[in-house]
């Protein structure tokens, strides 16, 4: 008979656990909910659930505490059950509470980590951790500093008595400092007096923004930043405590984008920071405060991507730039526009007319049926009703549907590095044209053969920005096969379509002939016909192109053609960025963004 496996942890261990979950919550507040914590009974189950390299970790996504008890043993941390969950909970319930505020934590420690930013995460979780930590022993009376002094009796035994790294001991003394023990109690006779002044720091750093962590952070990384210049394996004790590595995996945190205020100020070291060593606090003058003045800077697509990715939020570049260009749209997003058609009233009866064997017996109109004959005969007296329909005289309001071409030739930026704001212009103008109800072509394209597209008109936001977001940089060689095939029927496209062109003086590629021998003017002219919505091309030029000083450049002369003979809009922006406002316009004034006032009764308010 086959040996039961026996599992790697005792019951008895897995039931003092469950059992003191409720206690570990009260700990914070009678009121605390959440869901109760995964407890892995061993390392492999724990690895299922995402857990590796720690015995506890929380998860941002599902708010769930998850355990693993084999590991937890092997520290020797099996009696601290109230004590660890109760810090696991903290971090749901303290610092960083929520997917959007971890990532913002994780945005001030990177600046405040020159060329170490990759630190940021475990950096993050050791100054949560202080945060969680002080408030639980001082607050709830757990035993938190027990936990540390067996952390470091198992660090001890596995690294043969080896000395610990500068910061782990600059660690356990701001533990020391925050909870008046013994000196070396629990970091040990390597205490410097460099390392014991910035634990002083550091404890003052924790007490003096308990209720501002985020503004902390910044402050915290700066004080541990040179032990991690001068020892590269400073982290590695600290490791087994990473609990909050992956914590925002799968989420999707609120706008990031944005550079906030205090973020470009930078972080203080704690030895220049008022708060912290009680020296009188200067007031800057009015007007002259740097961190009002940087509000609105956006970050670059490559340091937003830095942020998800230390946060645990596993997504590729292109994934990454679909999130970014989505989150920087919304703010402008407007509702677009409406044209006024003649709309389908109910079908009207008409008569009758003769039913034949292999109609749908549901048509019959029984009553006209019986009337022509007593006894009915399928095919020979039976009868349905015929229906008319008639366009009425009542309208209804179509949005106009949007075709958007977007240049991605060399001249243009890599979206998924730097700001486009070519991208970012067609996110705000194709996310309001989905917003009010009508379909979107995007196409993206570069030189000869190197062009990508939504599969026709589409009403989904990602697939449009999945085609803005990417990248070709070649030659350019504007697609007029794409043009070409989308207008070559007029009834195919149902609705009426704006098309729209973002590009600078290669857009006039437009005009050549295609590999049929179509002269690109007459594909341009019969899309315009046919889309029956006008076209507009954003270009980046000189305001004053059309005036050029040079009679003979080319694309002056096709633009001026195309504006007189064709009807194309062309508006000129001399700065990339002056495309948002131009979106913004755009959508306003050709999708007619301005609804009506609401009708109000007279003495009533709206």
């Amino acid at each position: 008979m086959r040996a039961q496996r026996r599992p790697s942890v005792p019951d008895a261990l897995l039931y003092e656990w469950r059992t003191a979950w409720p206690q570990a919550l009260a700990a914070w507040s009678r009121y605390t909910r959440l869901h109760d914590a995964r407890l892995c009974r061993s390392s492999l189950e724990a690895a299922q659930e995402g857990l590796k390299g720690s015995f506890a970790m929380i998860r941002l996504l599902d708010q769930r505490v998850v355990i693993d008890l084999q590991a937890v043993a092997a520290y020797g941390l099996q009696d601290y059950a109230v004590e660890i969950l109760a810090h696991e909970i903290g971090h749901h319930v303290l610092a960083p509470g929520n997917a959007t505020d971890h990532l913002r934590m994780l945005a001030r420690i990177r600046r405040a980590l020159p060329s170490l930013e990759r630190q940021a995460p475990m950096i993050a979780n050791l100054y949560t951790d202080l945060c969680i930590n002080d408030r639980l022993q001082r607050q709830a009376g757990l035993r938190m500093a027990e936990i540390y002094r067996a952390l470091e009796r198992h660090r001890q035994l596995r690294a043969r008595q080896a000395p610990a790294s500068s910061l782990w001991t600059l660690y356990m003394r701001i533990y020391e400092q925050l909870w008046k023990l013994d000196k070396g109690s629990l970091a040990g006779a390597a205490i410097t007096d460099a390392i014991d002044t910035d634990a002083w720091l550091g404890a003052r750093l924790i007490r003096a923004y308990a209720t501002e962590s985020m503004a902390g952070a910044g402050r915290f990384a700066a004080l541990v930043l040179p032990y991690l210049v001068d020892d590269a394996g400073a982290l590695d004790p600290l490791r087994p405590l990473h609990d909050t590595g992956d914590a925002a995996a799968g989420c999707t945190p609120g706008a990031v984008h944005d550079v906030e205020p205090d973020e470009l100020v930078g972080a203080p070291h704690p030895v220049h920071d008022p708060r912290v060593t009680g020296e009188d606090v200067v007031v800057p003058e009015p007007g002259l405060d740097p961190a009002r003045q940087s509000t609105g800077q956006a970050r670059e697509p490559f340091e937003y991507g830095e942020i998800l990715k230390a946060a645990g939020i596993a997504l590729d570049d292109h994934e990454i730039a679909v999130r970014y260009y989505r989150e920087r749209a919304l703010p402008h997003l407007v509702a677009l526009p409406a044209k006024t058609v003649a709309r389908e009233v109910e079908p009207q009866p008409a008569g009758v007319e003769p039913w034949e064997i292999g109609e749908s017996i549901d048509d019959i109109d029984w009553l006209h049926s019986i009337a022509l004959s007593p006894i009915p005969i399928p095919g020979l007296t039976t009868v349905r009703r015929h229906l008319e329909r008639d366009a009425g005289s009542e309208r209804e309001q179509v949005p106009v549907d949007l075709d958007i071409y977007v240049d991605s030739s060399g001249s243009m930026p890599n979206p998924q590095q730097k700001v486009s704001y070519l991208a970012l212009a067609g996110a705000i103008i194709a996310l309001s044209a989905l917003r009010a109800g009508a379909a979107v072509q995007a196409t993206l394209w570069s030189g000869k053969n190197q062009v990508q597209g939504t599969n026709g008109f589409v009403r989904y936001g990602d697939e449009v920005l999945r085609v803005m977001t990417g990248f070709f940089g070649g030659a350019t060689c504007f697609p007029i096969d794409r043009l070409r095939d989308t207008y070559g029927e007029k009834q195919a496209l149902g609705r009426p379509v704006r098309i729209l062109m973002i590009s600078d003086d290669g857009i006039t590629t437009m005009f050549e002939q295609d590999e049929q021998g179509n002269s690109g003017w007459d594909v341009a002219a019969r899309a315009l016909r046919n889309g029956a919505a006008g076209g507009t091309m954003a270009l980046n030029l000189d305001p004053h192109w059309a005036w050029d000083p040079h009679p003979g450049c080319h694309y002056v002369r096709d633009l001026l053609r195309a504006g007189d003979e064709q009807g194309w809009e062309i508006h000129a922006v001399a700065d990339m960025a002056q495309l948002v406002d131009f979106a913004r316009a755009f959508s306003r004034r050709h999708y007619g963004a301005a609804r009506r006032p609401p009708v109000v009764e007279p003495g009533k308010r709206p």
